[in-house]
């Protein structure tokens, strides 16, 4: 079973890029994040026409995420518990069936934070509790469980082209990276290093100052894998090729394969 997370950075404006990744890697479940669109204005009907279940939890403009799926899911859960004035949308989850049991995959985007000394950390850290807490209620199911997303988390300085630049942003902060930890603490495991302790491996370039020419990136979308779920990893990769394509989001997909 293949899965992958991307940041897809608008839907609309990404669209070719998607159905062209999606006919070349041919995933079976797909976790999309930042598609910035109302669920009635999404594009399901190109998607559903490559054979993919389409699963939205959108909001007008920025955020937003979605699931597609080669199968129909068994059970879909919109928005991340635990706030509920919490009104962006930045977190769907669903359940597989498949011949080795059910697996459970969350796709989620993680608050940004910056700038870090206004209401959007405290925001993103807040968050980043509220999903500790929800893993935490899930892990007991003993389920294989995936959370895959835009975790905006640079976890180590080896996922920094220059970490320097990064002291004091929110996606390197101690408390960030710390709170990224408790996650791992809980039993999860970072599909990417569970494979590869090598540099270089970034998943997301800045459009501006040629980062992506001079390989100046960063490593932020994450495949956070349960116990259950990391006993059936296959692989892991970066789909590095799909930011060199025209038009193409900051993010480039990360994919696993698993046995189940």
């Amino acid at each position: 079973m293949k899965i992958a997370t991307w940041n897809i950075n608008g839907i609309k404006a990404r669209i070719d890029n998607l159905l062209r990744w999606l006919q070349e890697s041919a995933p079976d479940v797909v976790c999309l994040q930042e598609i910035k669109s109302v669920d009635e204005l999404f594009p399901r009907l190109e998607i559903e026409a490559l054979g993919y279940h389409v699963e939205t939890h959108g909001q007008k403009g920025f955020n937003g995420v979605a699931i597609l799926s080669k199968n129909t899911p068994d059970e879909v859960l919109r928005g991340l518990p635990g706030a509920d004035t919490d009104e962006q949308s930045r977190f769907i989850e669903a359940v597989f069936s498949r011949p080795g049991g059910v697996i459970r995959v969350a796709s989620l985007y993680l608050p940004n934070g910056n700038p870090v000394n206004t209401e959007k950390y405290l925001y993103k850290l807040a968050w980043m509790e509220r999903l500790e807490r929800w893993a935490s209620s899930r892990l007991p199911l003993g389920e294989p469980l995936v959370l895959a997303g835009d975790y905006n988390v640079i976890p180590q300085p080896q996922d920094a082209k220059h970490p320097e630049q990064w002291l004091n942003d929110a996606l390197f902060l101690p408390a960030t990276r710390q709170a990224f930890r408790r996650l791992e603490n809980l039993g999860f495991s970072d599909a990417i290093r569970s494979v590869s302790d090598a540099p270089d491996l970034y998943t997301f370039w800045d459009y501006q100052a040629g980062a992506w020419r001079r390989n100046n990136g960063i490593r932020i979308d994450h495949l956070m894998l349960s116990p259950e779920a990391a006993d059936r990893l296959v692989s892991a990769d970066i789909e590095k090729y799909v930011r060199a394509w025209e038009k193409p989001s900051d993010h480039v997909p990360v994919v696993i394969e698993l046995t189940i």
